[in-house]
């Protein structure tokens, strides 16, 4: 029986997680560390990843029980919250042609993208969402596209002209 079953998990999947970018960085050239390949970063920071799972799930088989820390039922809300953002963000930036959905750009996606994901707790306020939405598009307009110099939709098709 495990003493603290949240933690098991947690590094489980940790462990799961690190072992398959690690696995997958092998594709890549590694190098060494004096000359680092393009696989090198996530191998490491796979193993990394894979090492801190095993050590949580060592510590959680050997802590004291703890009734507190049993796993619960799954939060369906927001899971599903959570992931229909990110979904709806990735059409949202894109757009989709066959289906004629025209993309709304970077800034519509992110406003969608905030308000769905913001559906996700136990209460849902506009104005903060609002606000929420509005920082990040600000934040992410000055990071990706006026410092990186990303080239993707900005604005919405109808907006933009194009």
């Amino acid at each position: 029986m495990l003493k603290n079953q949240k933690d098991f998990y947690a590094g489980l999947l940790f462990t799961l997680v690190g072992s398959a970018f690690g696995w997958g960085a092998l594709g890549y050239q590694v190098g060494s560390s004096a000359r680092m390949g393009p696989g090198y970063f996530p191998l490491m920071l796979g193993v990394l990843l894979a090492l801190l799972g095993a050590v949580m799930m060592l510590r959680a088989a050997m802590a004291q029980p703890d009734a507190a820390q049993a796993i619960g039922s799954w939060a369906w809300k927001p899971l599903a919250a959570i992931i229909a953002a990110n979904l709806l963000f990735g059409v949202a930036l894109g757009g989709l042609p066959g289906l004629k959905l025209p993309a709304l750009g970077l800034i519509g996606g992110i406003y969608l993208l905030t308000f769905v994901a913001c559906l996700a707790g136990e209460r849902f306020r506009f104005k903060e969402a609002a606000l929420l939405a509005t920082a990040l598009a600000a934040l992410s307009y000055l990071a990706f596209v006026l410092l990186l110099k990303l080239q993707f939709p900005v604005w919405p098709v109808f907006l933009a002209g194009n």
